[in-house]
């Protein structure tokens, strides 16, 4: 008993020395949420915008998903100059849908990339190649992706909130449409590992290698983007949006991660099981941070986000097995004065980062869109998915994809 109790001392000491470090990084964080810039809001256009802008949306087999986009592109007013679809030859009807579209609105040019070279990836190559073929009087380079879906005033508010704060390139955060159960459950999860391991969005990050960034509306000056060479400094990058916005933010340049849920909604994936498959391997962000810096999330991740519910239902299972199975009276137990300091500030400590995690689970529900889910109410047991979303972090960090969007990238 006197070893099982030391032993219970021992490893609470040792999870706080894992936990209480990463809290307070954590924390840091967390403090600078009232400071951050408010969501932006739909604007209209003004004439000194006119014809600013040359959207670029790389595409791959997306008939599926892909028409919402367009219908809200058309309705972007007259600060989008034109809108280029570069198609990486779909077998689907893709290139239809763009070519019916562009029936209705000229803006749309449909165009296909070149043979995808060496040491590239298909998406910041089609993207590549939509910026060298994009009018050089545009001021603003949008890259979209095929699976948002644009407010009417969306590119709007996008260029007068870059303008008036100064930024050279500047994302959104979209609000994510969820509609069925296991994806309701498992990606707010995923989407809250990025939360604890960077500032939210709207807060000014002075760390370029802390800059977040988001690829399915990410609005670039084109003389910064000209400046950089295009995506020639994320060209094998599987997360080219974060690979390239701190690319540009270390040269200087002011770089802007914004709350775009008003402006923008985006249907990533269908069900859990592709939710876990495609979005999950991304996520790490391997190919745009030190491996130091890898390894340091990882840490904080798992302190923060995976142990907190392991440590208190494994403290109540060993609880209740002690409470079913006779044992000899003994003056010592597990809560003699030994192990109960330690142990006691290491139950507090993750029924307080319990508490900030669904606290944070309040604070991002804005962000989603639940009103056609099925078993939307899983989306407030999202928590419970923290361990399996910490893992997923884990597996994608030592995993390089071999496979993105029907390409095989077996020679890499």
């Amino acid at each position: 008993m006197d070893n099982a109790l030391t032993a219970v001392g021992a490893i609470s000491l040792l999870l706080l020395l894992i936990q209480l470090p990463a809290t307070a990084i954590l924390l840091s964080r967390l403090v600078k949420g009232p400071t951050r810039h408010p969501p932006i809001q739909p604007q209209q256009p003004t004439l000194d915008i006119l014809g600013s802008v040359s959207v670029v949306v790389p595409t791959l087999n997306e008939a599926l998903r892909i028409s919402p986009l367009l219908s809200g592109l058309s309705r972007q007013s007259y600060e989008v100059r034109e809108i280029i679809v570069v198609d990486s030859k779909s077998q689907d009807g893709t290139p239809d849908l763009v070519k019916a579209a562009q029936q209705q609105d000229p803006r749309f040019r449909l165009t296909c990339d070149d043979p995808l070279p060496s040491g590239w990836v298909g998406r910041p190559w089609a993207l590549h190649n939509g910026f060298l073929q994009s009018s050089q009087a545009s001021q603003w380079f949008l890259g979209m992706d095929a699976d948002t879906q644009p407010h009417p005033s969306l590119v709007a508010a996008l260029v007068k909130t870059a303008e008036t704060q100064g930024y050279d390139l500047v994302s959104l955060s979209p609000q994510f449409i969820l509609k069925y159960p296991g994806e309701c459950w498992l990606q707010p999860a995923l989407l809250m590992t990025l939360l604890y391991r960077f500032d939210p969005a709207g807060i000014k990050t002075d760390q370029p290698e802390r800059v977040m960034a988001n690829g399915q509306c990410f609005l670039c000056r084109r003389s910064v983007l000209a400046a950089v060479g295009g995506y020639t400094s994320a060209s094998s990058s599987f997360c080219d949006d974060v690979t390239l916005a701190r690319h540009i933010a270390s040269l200087g340049f002011k770089v802007g991660f914004l709350d775009g849920a008003k402006v923008l909604k985006v249907r990533m994936y269908e069900g859990a099981i592709e939710t876990w498959k495609e979005w999950g391997r991304s996520l790490d962000l391997k190919d745009a941070s030190p491996s130091a810096q890898v390894w340091g999330d990882l840490w904080l991740l798992l302190a923060v986000q995976g142990l907190p519910l392991l440590i208190l239902l494994s403290y109540f299972f060993v609880s209740f097995l002690l409470s079913i199975v006779p044992v000899a009276p003994n003056p010592h137990s597990l809560w003699s004065w030994g192990p109960r300091v330690p142990l006691l500030l290491l139950l507090g400590l993750n029924v307080f980062l319990l508490v900030i995690r669904f606290a944070m689970l309040l604070a991002i529900a804005p962000s989603y869109d639940r009103q056609s889910a099925k078993g939307g109410w899983l989306f407030w047991l999202s928590p419970l998915a923290d361990p399996l979303a910490v893992l997923r972090i884990f597996l994608s960090a030592f995993r390089t994809p071999r496979e993105w969007r029907g390409r095989s990238y077996e020679c890499r």
